[in-house]
């Protein structure tokens, strides 16, 4: 065989391997063609190297006589089996958002195996040894870890505020927080983990509070770790102070729910010169408020504002859905009241407004009675929501800034579901922090999958996407002629391919 160039009646040279082994002069591939001197020539060289791969597979051939040689030779010529199609694109995305600008490798080995292996530090190091080639001990592991919280996690947090940034156009105005609990697998309690009311439902195992604070489309922006019995209300003011603070934000609109905010809330917001959107209380606003509310007689999906005072505005609309799932709820909870009531079940120490407890009452000192007048009247709060602002932000706006609190929603379960935050196994409070600042950092570049791949239009959840990257292995082989190493790509299906390709 030997490389030949053909000149195209275009002008282009047409790079091909002719083959002369059956006596005649055949085209036995076609390498490509080119008008370019230095293109030309990187065909060339392309071509020499499949006839050298040729020849080698040729000669393999040829002294090989059955196919169990055959086997056991190319068997014997791997020397390396590796995982390469996270690093391939989650890598590419790792860098593409900043955080190579962390120097330690172990801060890219811990943060791309929280996507693809979220498991405890000891089963990651496993994980590393077997899938990634590399070896490092439980000790170097705690020593890194020690070293993020010492003198990285302040730049992971600033690289991250700075891409997502850059993908919002450059404005920041709006901010979405919450807060969520983390528990821990040890039982002991200490100044940080404390029991208290978990979102967990591990209500006698110690825990954090995580106060998370993120961008609209859910980019994870800033997080703040709390005592395990803090008070979910007095998390939040701390958390944009500092985020506000750190990064010299101009004057934002913080989103929340109904349930982090009390009158000293959203006193010190409005003290601080903060703008506000939260969930209104609508059945605990005063008498007036309350009959403006009902006298609305709104359709579905149609909103109205209500002036409370000369600061805040009440916007309240409704929807047909809403009502439908309200109703469906109330029946659930009165269902459940009157099966413990003919069980014997319900004493007065169940009076009281949690939930739909509210719809008991005393009939005698000791006797208890669902109220039913109570649960008639309630009905006319189906439907209905409010959202209270000090915005001048049109009505739609703020019901549309509201409706993205499910995004820190989503966020949150991403963090705890596929990125397996939760239990944590650490006790020392500065591995707790670097343990929850490589999560951040896994959920950055987890939403940012998300974005790329709504960007490439491509129909793949990003959960998919991690799935199929998880199955494109890399061999290392010893080439039986020359000795040298090469890495053969294992990207065989239509599936895998495709992901390449777009993230190519």
């Amino acid at each position: 065989m030997f490389v030949r160039q053909k000149k195209n009646p275009s002008g282009v040279i047409s790079v091909q391997v002719i083959d002369k082994s059956s006596g005649k002069y055949r085209v036995k591939k076609t390498i490509g063609s080119a008008a370019d001197q230095e293109e030309i020539n990187c065909l060339v060289k392309e071509a020499e190297l499949y006839i050298r791969q040729q020849r080698g597979q040729l000669d393999l051939n040829f002294i090989l006589g059955d196919d169990d040689v055959y086997y056991n030779s190319v068997y014997n010529n791997i020397q390396q089996i590796q995982l390469l199609g996270p690093e391939m694109v989650l890598g590419k995305i790792f860098d593409e958002i900043g955080f190579n600008k962390i120097e330690d490798e172990f801060f890219r080995h811990l943060v791309l195996a929280r996507l693809i292996y979220p498991v405890s530090k000891l089963k990651t190091i496993d994980y590393l040894q077997k899938y990634k080639g590399l070896t490092l001990s439980v000790s170097e592991l705690y020593r890194y870890l020690d070293k993020l919280h010492e003198h990285q996690i302040k730049e992971v947090q600033k690289i991250s505020y700075q891409h997502t940034l850059k993908i919002l156009g450059g404005h920041l105005t709006i901010v979405f927080y919450d807060v969520t609990t983390l528990y821990f697998e040890a039982a002991d309690e200490d100044d940080l983990r404390q029991t208290g009311f978990s979102k967990d439902g591990k209500h006698q195992q110690p825990q954090i509070v995580l106060g998370l604070l993120v961008s609209q489309q859910g980019y994870p922006l800033d997080y703040e770790i709390f005592e395990g019995n803090k008070f979910e209300g007095h998390t939040m003011l701390p958390v944009i102070e500092g985020f506000a603070k750190k990064y010299q934000t101009e004057q934002l609109i913080v989103v929340a729910d109904a349930g982090l905010m009390s009158h000293k809330n959203i006193d010190q917001l409005t003290q601080k010169g903060y703008a506000y959107i939260i969930g209104a209380r609508i059945k605990n606003e005063t008498t007036d408020v309350q009959k403006q509310i009902l006298v609305l007689q709104l359709h579905d999906l149609e909103s109205a504002v209500i002036q409370k005072n000369a600061s805040q505005r009440i916007i309240i609309s409704y929807s047909e859905a809403r009502a439908k799932k309200d109703e469906q709820n109330r029946q659930k909870g009165i269902e459940r009241l009157r099966n413990l009531l003919e069980k014997g079940k319900l004493t007065k120490a169940y009076i009281n407004n949690k939930g739909y407890n509210k719809y008991l009452k005393l009939k005698t000192d000791i006797k208890v009675e669902i109220d039913e007048q109570k649960y008639e009247d309630d009905k006319k709060w189906n439907g209905l929501k409010g959202y209270l602002t000090n915005t001048t932000l049109a009505k739609e706006v703020i019901i549309g800034h509201y409706s993205q609190l499910w995004q820190i929603e989503k966020t949150f379960r991403i963090t705890k579901t596929d990125l397996s935050i939760r239990p944590i196994y650490h006790y020392k409070k500065k591995r707790i922090e670097s343990h929850i600042c490589i999560a951040f950092a896994a959920c950055k570049v987890y939403k940012e999958l998300e974005r790329q791949l709504k960007e490439k239009k491509s129909h793949l959840s990003a959960e998919k996407t991690i799935d199929i990257l998880k199955t494109i292995y890399g061999i290392i082989i010893q080439l039986p002629q020359s000795g040298k190493y090469k890495l053969m790509l294992l990207d065989k299906t239509e599936e895998q391919k495709s992901i390449l390709r777009l993230f190519s």
